[in-house]
């Protein structure tokens, strides 16, 4: 397991990295700008993972701190994959007293199926009980 640092905040974060990230490589922000990144951090509870002083790992909730809670902008940078950075993250979020508190933590993901299940996340149980506006192309 690859040791990092975690901080939290907006203002410890490095928002080239999240807006380079986020606008060119991931599957659900790719052309997202500058501003809309920084001003989706505002409202957000920020974690960064660094290394060697380089962030190297983000995730943003979206929370109330009391009842509700949404997993969103999770990446580590592919160079990092399987170092047990995003445990880290997750870990650090679990950890905080609000976050144990929330009776619904959601999240979407295409890809990260079995890391998020070490976390106590499972697919819907009632489906048909949540519903979407989805716009998967807004950015580009």
């Amino acid at each position: 397991m690859l040791k990092v640092e975690i901080r939290t905040g907006k203002e410890n974060m490095d928002i080239g990295t999240i807006y380079q990230f986020l606008s060119g490589e991931s599957y659900w922000a790719k052309g997202i700008s500058l501003a809309f990144v920084t001003s989706s951090m505002n409202n957000s509870y920020c974690v960064g993972a660094f290394h060697e002083g380089r962030q190297i790992g983000f995730g943003r909730v979206i929370t109330d701190y009391y009842t509700f809670a949404w997993y969103a902008d999770f990446f580590v940078l592919p160079e990092f994959h399987g170092q047990g950075v995003a445990k880290q993250i997750l870990s650090h979020i679990a950890q905080q007293p609000w976050s144990q508190r929330l009776r619904r933590t959601m999240l979407g993901t295409r890809d990260a199926h079995s890391l998020y299940r070490q976390f106590d996340f499972k697919e819907l149980k009632v489906p048909a009980n949540i519903m979407e506006i989805s716009r998967p192309d807004i950015y580009r």
